[in-house]
């Protein structure tokens, strides 16, 4: 802005020197130039500056973790500068004069990403729209001396990788689940692992409960709400069911054979299953099955994997 009132005063002055306009001169129109220089520009109008489509999910989580909220990380690379605050959102914006330089949203504080009992990673999601998707961010963090964004990446179109050292997950067990649950929580997960090594459940359905007491937690979404995307979109809806009959399929074997072992220890007699089972007759409608061969002709490797 100084910029720009230096040069209308040297403009007035070189004017006056060189005395009035004749008459009939056309008047000259001075147009002032948009810019962009930073997200809080006071000069941008307010329909300029970056509109989130959601208010970031709760804070959730190890809770020495949540003095990092409120603060904003910055890095640098290239011609961009990208921000990370964390459990509020990731931004990027282009550093140039340019008059229309680019600033937008990569994702807004959504859930933890969990694997082993462990934290491992921040998923920021719904941010700006790129193609036919909204942009995501998955923010690993990693032990370091201070906490700063040390790297950002973009390992697939419209998702971005970033991570985030600080000296809060150097403790190995900084990033535990299970020390972070309420204690109703974490006998509900002893009380799963019991059912587990008494075979009361399968491992399916072990991760399936793990997963719903993770959602009640606050630390995970609900299936099917908001999740990130991997990249190339979804399957299509024939592969989907395909894989759903799949495993039902290997769940209800499963099942029958720790059924079956019980009944054998405790002396109880049962009827062994038909070589063709209720379920794969139902099934077959869907699915090439033994006696009909003809449908995988040219592909015999085709039907061993399917079947």
């Amino acid at each position: 802005m100084a910029a720009w009132l230096a040069r209308f005063l040297l403009l007035l002055l070189r004017l006056a020197a060189h005395g009035p306009a004749p008459a009939g001169a056309a008047k000259m129109k001075v147009v002032e130039e948009p810019n962009t220089f930073g997200l809080n520009n006071p000069f941008l109008p307010q329909t300029s500056r970056l509109q989130p489509k959601r208010e970031p999910s709760p804070l959730s989580g190890p809770a020495h973790l949540f003095r990092l909220a409120g603060k904003c990380f910055s890095l640098v690379e290239s011609t961009y500068k990208y921000e990370f605050c964390p459990f509020h959102n990731v931004t990027q914006h282009e550093q140039t004069f340019r008059w229309n330089a680019y600033s937008g949203i990569l994702g807004i504080w959504h859930e933890w990403e969990i694997s082993n009992n462990t934290f491992t990673g921040m998923w920021m999601s719904d941010g700006d729209s790129c193609r036919s998707r909204s942009r995501q961010s998955k923010v690993e963090l990693t032990c370091g001396k201070s906490n700063r964004l040390a790297h950002v990446s973009e390992p697939s179109t419209c998702v971005y990788a970033l991570t985030f050292e600080t000296p809060l997950v150097c403790h190995p067990h900084s990033l535990l689940v299970y020390p972070t649950l309420p204690e109703a929580l974490q006998r509900r997960w002893d009380q799963m692992e019991q059912d587990l090594a008494d075979e009361l459940i399968t491992s399916q359905g072990y991760e399936k409960l793990l997963r719903a007491l993770f959602e009640d937690a606050g630390y995970v979404k609900a299936q099917g709400e908001n999740q990130p995307i991997p990249e190339g979109g979804l399957k299509t809806v024939g592969l989907e069911n395909l894989e759903k009959c799949r495993k039902a399929h290997s769940e209800l074997a499963e099942e029958i054979q720790r059924l079956t072992s019980l009944l054998s220890q405790h002396g109880i007699p049962y009827s062994k299953p038909t070589e063709t089972s209720h379920f794969e007759q139902h099934l077959g409608q869907g699915l090439p099955t033994h006696g009909t061969p003809e449908q995988l002709r040219g592909d015999p490797g085709l039907r061993e994997n399917i079947l």
